[in-house]
């Protein structure tokens, strides 16, 4: 089966404090884990599923990014890059804002994925499809939000969920893994090139009663500093 959604959208345009000096000369998504770097493992993932078009924003050393992934030929797929100007992160949502030329193809609405550059998962897209469809047929737009168990660095969670719907304070609490389903609609009022986070988005729909949820169970880690890196690559070589 084929994802329904065409397009994503990997978010790499961070500095990655935490993982100095690693980062310091390499953009954090082309660190590697497992002989391959953490965005080629999301990329080959996405392309998998029926994605034909990945939008990568970035900021920091983007140009490495761009020379080491090219025109996304080598996976059949097509990649297009937003760098956001002055070389400083938009964060999540003014990211967003600023590639929706990159995401809305001749000013169309688009559901599409996207997804943290720093995060690996064996997620599998093509599930998502009747979420996405779904969220098309909204009259106004949602997200669909994919959560996993609480990590040991975030035991308190993000969200509350339930029958697959999440809310601000409902225990139990999950992780959001960082993996979601958007309408470009959400971010239309939203300036080109203003920076700004995800976070109130994600409260306003889930206030809403517009953003659904799953749990996810599978092999997920956030990469956040070396050792994480070094521990999911000691696991993905085991295999």
């Amino acid at each position: 089966m084929s994802l329904s959604v065409k397009k994503a959208m990997i978010f790499a345009a961070g500095r990655g404090e935490r993982m100095r000096p690693l980062t310091d000369a390499c953009p954090k998504p082309l660190l590697e884990a497992g002989g391959k770097p953490l965005i080629v493992w999301q990329i080959e993932r996405l392309a998998r599923a029926g994605i034909e078009t990945i939008v990568i924003n970035h900021a920091w050393l983007g140009a490495q990014l761009e020379a080491a992934l090219g025109d996304g030929s080598r996976w059949q797929i097509e990649l297009r890059y937003s760098a956001e100007p002055g070389g400083e992160a938009l964060e999540t949502a003014g990211g967003i804002a600023y590639a929706l030329p990159l995401l809305e193809d001749g000013g169309a609405s688009e559901v599409f994925v996207a997804v943290a550059g720093d995060v690996y998962a064996d997620f599998d897209y093509t599930t998502l499809t009747a979420h996405a469809e779904r969220l098309r047929a909204l009259p106004e737009p949602g997200m669909h939000l994919v959560m996993v168990p609480n990590p040991p660095f975030h035991p308190n969670g993000d969200f509350g969920f339930a029958d697959g719907v999440l809310s601000l304070d409902t225990p139990p609490r999950l992780t959001f893994g960082s993996i979601g389903l958007y309408d470009t609609r959400m971010f239309r009022a939203l300036p080109r090139g203003t920076r700004r986070a995800l976070s109130p988005y994600y409260r306003e729909t889930i206030a809403r009663g517009l953003a659904s949820g799953e749990l996810y169970e599978g092999l997920w880690e956030n990469v956040g500093t070396p050792e994480q890196l070094a521990a999911l690559d000691r696991l993905l070589r085991a295999r």
